[in-house]
């Protein structure tokens, strides 16, 4: 888990992003656009992300030696695999037809007209008309082809994490703990985030001090319940859903403890948030039981960690990084991208006033910063994701678990019966006495396992034949025995 905090603007992309389109050559004067171009294609072409004019028209000559036709559609629709492989996702640095965008490819009888959609891992991706641009750039260079449709579309909203999370959470892709008490950048970064194209929702997650209702200015200022399903309505405002306990018609708190967890749970749980890209909490000061109960109920997918220079001040966010480092949110301290927000009247005026101000001065320097932000986040939650759903795998092959931790360039392989007679959970050993439960030869040496699904970014699920699910954190899996000589994959004999 990557934690954000809020370096200057221009360096938000570290390391610089590889090539959009592939194969590489000499790089691209500054400039070459066209005083027409885009400023997604401008801001690509500062960042080395596409091809210039010259090398396109290579392309194009290169596709012009080939045959001018293709003998079938199966064949059309390899040509224009081969053309989009082209094109690089600068975050994962893997081309996008390896990374599954593309989908509903057609080609018309005649041969001649393209369509296919390009699906993205979020409707925020700050490159999405790169990627529409090239993709029409590529394919229109094949030689038979002589029209090109596409749309671009996001992968439906849905967690990374597997486990049972209550029903209002399960068609939420990202979840974000914003800041540690600072609810001025998240609901500037919320409102961020619905500006280049997410759905969005806030959580302000603090019972004593609510400041969501003094911030925004919904027309419905109470939340409303469901009869039916018996589930919490967020008032909305500028298409961006919220819930805060100040909507509740119970202004502050006057609690324990624990009721105020139960509170929390409740409004964040049993809230309707219908699919959402995006839900910034915005999480009270301190590292009490809200945040607990935060970090144990919801899957938190990034943290954004907020500042002032004061050292007072950065102790109390040591103790937030300490906290979520140990809760398995972030790692301590590996903050690998800051942004230096400038403390201004104008954005602290616009927290009294119940509108943002990224949305009062869409184009000011408080804006630009915030946008930053946001495409930094958009970035680091896609690349958690990738790294969370392709971490452990299973090769039938060579029947190994194959190992890649978040963060980690080394990937190793483990034997399932090794990670199966290693778990550690009270099934298999003895809370009290520290006995082993499942012995040895309790595990069949050729055991596989049916399913392994990501746990958050500390661990995966495993399920094996005998029903058993096991939780492997990714630190345990580091410390069993290798695989060094792979075993071969098995050839079944066919009995006639």
């Amino acid at each position: 888990m990557r934690n954000l905090r809020a370096a200057a603007p221009a360096s938000f992309l570290a390391p610089p992003a590889p090539p959009l389109l592939l194969p590489p050559s000499t790089p691209t004067p500054r400039g070459a656009f066209s005083a027409k171009a885009s400023p997604a294609a401008a801001a690509a072409q500062a960042h080395g992300w596409c091809p210039s004019p010259r090398r396109v028209g290579r392309l194009r000559r290169r596709a012009g030696a080939a045959s001018s036709s293709v003998a079938s559609v199966e064949d059309a629709k390899k040509d224009v695999l081969v053309a989009l492989s082209q094109i690089i996702d600068p975050d994962f640095g893997t081309d996008i037809v390896s990374c599954g965008f593309v989908k509903d490819l057609e080609i018309s009888e005649a041969l001649e007209e393209v369509s296919f959609r390009l699906e993205l891992t979020t409707p925020a991706c700050p490159i999405k008309d790169m990627f529409e641009e090239k993709a029409n750039e590529v394919v229109a260079a094949l030689p038979w082809v002589k029209k090109v449709n596409v749309t671009m579309s996001a992968q439906p909203a849905r967690p990374a994490y597997a486990g049972e999370l209550p029903e209002g959470l399960q068609k939420i892709s990202n979840i974000i703990a914003g800041g540690v008490g600072k609810s001025t950048v998240s609901v500037n970064l919320a409102y961020t985030l619905a500006g280049m194209g997410a759905r969005v929702g806030i959580f302000d997650a603090d019972v004593f001090g609510p400041s969501l209702p003094t911030m925004v200015s919904p027309e419905n200022r109470l939340l409303v319940m469901n009869p039916e399903s018996r589930s919490i309505l967020p008032t909305e405002y500028l298409g961006v859903k919220m819930v805060s306990f100040g909507f509740a018609g119970q202004g502050r708190a006057i609690m324990r403890g624990p009721m105020v967890s139960g509170v929390i749970n409740q409004l964040l749980t049993t809230t309707d948030w219908g699919e959402l890209d995006y839900l910034v909490i915005d999480m009270p000061p301190g590292t009490g039981d809200i945040h607990l109960t935060l970090c144990q109920v919801a899957p938190l997918t990034a943290a954004v960690i907020v500042t002032t220079p004061q050292k007072l001040a950065f102790i109390d966010v040591a103790k937030g990084v300490r906290m979520f480092s140990k809760l398995k949110v972030v790692q301590q301290f590996g903050i690998p991208h800051l942004f230096d927000l400038p403390i201004r009247p104008t954005l602290s005026a616009s927290g009294d006033t119940g509108i943002p101000e990224v949305v009062a001065d869409p184009q000011g320097d408080v804006a630009k910063t915030f946008q930053n932000l946001g495409v930094c986040v958009v970035q680091q939650c896609a690349k958690i994701r990738q790294q969370v759903s392709t971490a452990v795998s299973y090769d039938r092959s060579i029947r190994a678990i194959r190992v890649k931790v978040p963060d980690s360039d080394e990937e190793f392989l483990l034997h399932p019966a090794t990670v199966r007679r290693n778990d550690r959970s009270a099934q298999s050993v003895d809370e009290w006495t520290g006995e082993q439960k499942v012995q040895y030869g309790d595990i069949p040496e050729d055991i596989e396992p049916e399913e392994i699904r990501p746990m958050g970014n500390y661990a995966v699920s495993i399920t094996w034949p005998d029903g058993f699910s096991q939780i492997a954190p990714y630190d345990q899996l580091e410390m069993l025995e290798r695989l060094v000589d792979v075993p071969r994959a098995t050839t079944a004999a066919v009995s006639s």
